[in-house]
């Protein structure tokens, strides 16, 4: 195999315009060759070397493509990630990895059989404030961590016309969608939940999936917290955390996607970097003193997770996403959306266990 692989992009809607395609060709080990668009050659006016293609078959029967990936709606995912391992390609499928963790387990079981590499695309591992709060937790700062709340708000009290994600079918919703990063890092924090506590609404007048929810993670002694909503006029913190010694409060987002959406890339110069006004503040005690204070942000990198890929398909490197990973984060959006259906408290199962 080449030390440059061949990458085929499926999709070049706003996950392959922005969040794939600049990510990829920021990564000098990767070559974004074969995109497929159903219609025109969008994709040829920015990257004008690709081939140009209208079906995932066009795409799989080249064999000088090493590694595809998915960047389709959600309830495309399993059959084309299913097509892409079978035709022995490495694959990275946008997230969430599929609509039930049933699906997920059968690619996982797949992409065994077929020895390929298989992710799912939780970039938001790699935002800069997850990063820093990351090591805040790890290093103890707020020393014994009693409570975790994470916010995804955003306010726009109107229905987007013809946007699949608040169309009524399966995978849409704000839940798969925004929950599926938030349960994510949470999981990449402090693994399995014993139970899940949830409330998944619809607000918005008009609304035909949910557009808001409240999702409790209970791990024991600590309390986690994931909300997002569509009607935050008054952004409230991004993150909160309590701890025995202190907390820390981080207010903005990660300026990456607004930087993506704009049309910049990973290769600009201070990428991923915040202004200070949106550092987190942290007031805790370390080693006797009492500090209070701006934390700088580390800086984000969303290229990081493909450079990981890179690795693990070449080098042999552990995955910094595994795929039961992100079929776990299915498995308690699934629960999550019984416990608020049901009006109850879940039991966390994982898929093995049931």
């Amino acid at each position: 195999m080449a030390t440059q692989l061949q990458v085929g992009l499926v999709g070049y809607g706003v996950a392959g315009r922005v969040f794939h395609a600049p990510v990829i060709n920021a990564v000098p080990e990767l070559k974004l060759t074969k995109i497929v668009e159903r219609h025109g050659e969008a994709s040829r006016q920015r990257y004008p070397w690709v081939e140009v293609v209208q079906d995932i078959d066009a795409l799989l029967s080249d064999a000088a493509i090493d590694l595809v990936v998915i960047a389709t709606p959600n309830s495309s995912h399993f059959e084309l990630v299913k097509q892409a391992l079978l035709a022995e390609k490495h694959v990275v499928v946008d997230k969430p990895f599929t609509l039930t963790s049933a699906q997920a387990q059968q690619l996982i079981q797949l992409a065994q059989q077929t020895r390929k590499i298989l992710s799912v695309h939780h970039n938001r591992r790699w935002d800069g404030d997850f990063q820093t709060v990351q090591q805040i937790v790890r290093q103890g700062y707020l020393g014994q961590l009693v409570e975790y709340e994470a916010h995804y708000d955003r306010f726009r009290n109107t229905l987007k016309p013809g946007a699949w994600r608040e169309a009524s079918e399966p995978g849409s919703g704000i839940l798969f969608d925004l929950g599926s990063h938030l349960i994510d890092q949470a999981q990449v924090l402090f693994g399995l939940p014993q139970a899940i506590t949830a409330d998944v609404r619809a607000q918005r007048a008009g609304a035909n999936v949910n557009d808001y929810f409240e999702v409790g993670l209970d791990y024991g002694s600590v309390k986690v917290t994931l909300k997002a909503g569509m009607l935050v006029r008054e952004l409230g913190p991004h993150f909160i955390l309590h701890g025995s010694k202190g907390s820390f409060v981080k207010y903005g987002m990660d300026p990456q996607e607004g930087a993506l959406r704009r049309g910049l890339t990973p290769t600009e110069l201070d990428w991923g970097q915040e202004p200070q006004a949106q550092w987190g503040t942290l007031n805790t005690e370390i080693h006797g003193l009492h500090f209070y204070g701006q934390i700088e942000t580390v800086p984000g990198c969303y290229q990081a997770f493909y450079e990981n890929i890179y690795q693990a398909i070449v080098q042999g490197a552990e995955l910094a996403v595994k795929p039961e990973e992100a079929r776990n984060t299915i498995r308690m959006i699934e629960l999550a959306l019984a416990s608020s259906r049901e009006k109850c408290t879940k039991v966390y199962k994982d898929l093995d266990e049931r």
